[in-house]
């Protein structure tokens, strides 16, 4: 913790010239897409494979067909297709997930009152006002410019998940057949999942919102990018 402090305090104290007072919301950010500049070759793999098993679809309808009425010798059937072809239904959450230690840690690092026995100066770290230490609860009842800072992220949020719920369904449409077991219900929720954020970013620190906002923007932006080309 106290490692990962002192890189955003020099990520603050770089940007300090540019942003000022925000320069810490700034380095969190600046962070952020460092991370996941990271996780770009496998969100990479990840829109290939998404690909791939599109291209599967009539394949793995044939076996449904086939095997409809021996569930086991299905499984087995379409777990040697994706293996022959190199798919894994895994691998587009590996960029999710491999996001999740620097989520939790900019959590802790705002949430706690104390780093390394000393008191905690990230704390003191404002976003226009806004302390990024500081919850959705504090800005409804202080008001001011720390409601207002929320109210541009919400609506940020609200414009990805309408840009992502919008290509997830055409997605779902064109690789999802209608007889796949479960399809209604995963059409269904699968592309309302973008819109939790909003439940995230109004309960962790507005650091950790941040991390959230300027990520899932990223994801929208990747994901249009890469399913185009």
């Amino acid at each position: 913790m106290s490692a990962f402090a002192r890189l955003v305090e020099q990520l603050a104290e770089l940007l300090q010239p540019l942003f000022h007072g925000s320069a810490a919301a700034a380095a969190i950010v600046l962070f952020t897409l460092l991370v996941r500049l990271l996780v770009h070759p496998l969100s990479r793999a990840a829109a290939r494979g998404q690909k791939a098993r599109a291209e599967l679809q009539p394949r793995i309808a044939e076996l449904r067909r086939r095997h409809g009425r021996n569930p086991e010798k299905l499984q087995r059937a379409v777990l040697e297709l994706h293996a022959e072809h190199k798919v894994s239904p895994l691998a587009g959450c590996l960029p999710s997930m491999l996001q999740l230690p620097a989520f939790f840690l900019l959590y802790h690092l705002f949430s706690s009152s104390e780093i390394g026995g000393r008191a905690n100066g990230l704390l003191e770290h404002e976003l226009f006002g806004a302390p990024l230490g500081g919850r959705l609860a504090g800005a409804l009842s202080d008001g001011g410019t720390a409601l207002f800072v929320y109210g541009v992220l919400f609506a940020l949020v609200v414009v990805v998940a309408l840009f992502t719920c919008r290509r997830t369904k055409a997605q779902l449409a064109d690789s999802m057949p209608l007889d796949t077991p479960g399809a209604g219900a995963i059409s269904a929720v699968m592309p309302y999942v973008s819109f939790f954020t909003l439940i995230t970013v109004a309960v962790v620190p507005l650091a950790a919102g941040l991390y959230m906002v300027t990520s899932s923007t990223w994801s929208a932006v990747e994901r249009a990018v890469l399913h185009r080309s």
